[in-house]
């Protein structure tokens, strides 16, 4: 079996947020597969998909200080600077961290380990609405 969804993410601040809920929300022929894979894809360049930490908040707050450190804004030699501050840094965040995870799905379920957790990485201060396709394969 082959399928893909759509998914659209409400627009969210800045920051790291946990999806995993509004995903799995999203694509529920999840439960009907034993054994398969799903493969998520944000189709921006300004945010990011990656898997971390999914019980203590505290990890996105620190994710999102660490990268704004890492990848600051107003950089002397950023050329690409007419969409704001915030833009540029955007890009490099969002390709740093990549554009798509993929995850199995073992039982009706996705296999993330115990601590686990999808994250949206908004780079933007006001990024807008997120879109995501999920393609599923799986018996």
């Amino acid at each position: 079996m082959w399928q893909q969804t759509t998914i659209h993410l409400k627009p969210k601040s800045r920051g790291f947020h946990l999806i995993s809920n509004e995903i799995t929300q999203n694509i529920p022929e999840i439960s009907t597969l034993s054994i398969g894979m799903v493969h998520l894809f944000i189709q921006h360049t300004s945010a990011s998909l990656t898997l971390n930490e999914n019980a203590d908040p505290t990890v996105r707050s620190d994710m999102e200080s660490h990268f704004n450190q890492f990848v600051p804004e107003k950089a002397m030699y950023y050329q690409h600077t007419y969409e704001g501050d915030d833009d540029m840094p955007a890009h490099i965040k969002a390709s740093l961290l990549g554009a798509s995870v993929t995850i199995p799905i073992t039982n009706g379920k996705l296999a993330l380990g115990t601590w686990q957790g999808i994250y949206l990485g908004e780079h933007r201060n006001n990024g807008g609405s997120r879109t995501v396709i999920a393609t599923i394969s799986g018996k």
